[in-house]
């Protein structure tokens, strides 16, 4: 079991950044894909950002350029550094973890809402 908790949503402007951090309760590091997805209401589920067992990170088109994932192996803690935000960025964000399997091509943005492991998520809301 991995415990996941998600926090550092708040609201902000267009143009500032924020900085999200998921802090596991276990070592993740090894084995497993992490990621971020977020749901706004009336909107698609969207991952976000994914990063592979060997620490490469892979980002959705509408986020890539603006937003980096990256981990503290130390702390267990992944995050999400969201630079340039925009009001199509309001959702609620959640991390999201999975056991990779043999290979790590399950550790791309497009799977990480369908990840077994996930937080309560962290609310992000860029006014104009």
């Amino acid at each position: 079991q991995v415990q996941l908790v998600e926090s550092g949503g708040g609201s902000v402007q267009t143009g500032e950044s924020l900085r999200l951090s998921c802090a596991a309760s276990r070592y993740t590091n090894s084995g497993y894909c992490m990621g971020w997805f977020r749901q706004a209401p009336g909107k698609e589920r969207e991952g976000v950002a994914a990063i592979d067992t060997r620490g490469k990170p892979t980002y959705a088109d509408s986020v890539k350029g603006r937003f980096t994932v990256s981990q503290d192996n130390a702390k267990n803690i992944l995050y999400l550094q969201m630079n340039r935000v925009q009001p199509e960025d309001t959702a609620m964000y959640y991390c999201a973890a999975e056991l990779a399997g043999p290979s790590s091509t399950y550790c791309t943005p497009v799977n990480v809402g369908d990840y077994g492991y996930r937080g309560q998520g962290t609310q992000v809301t860029v006014s104009s």
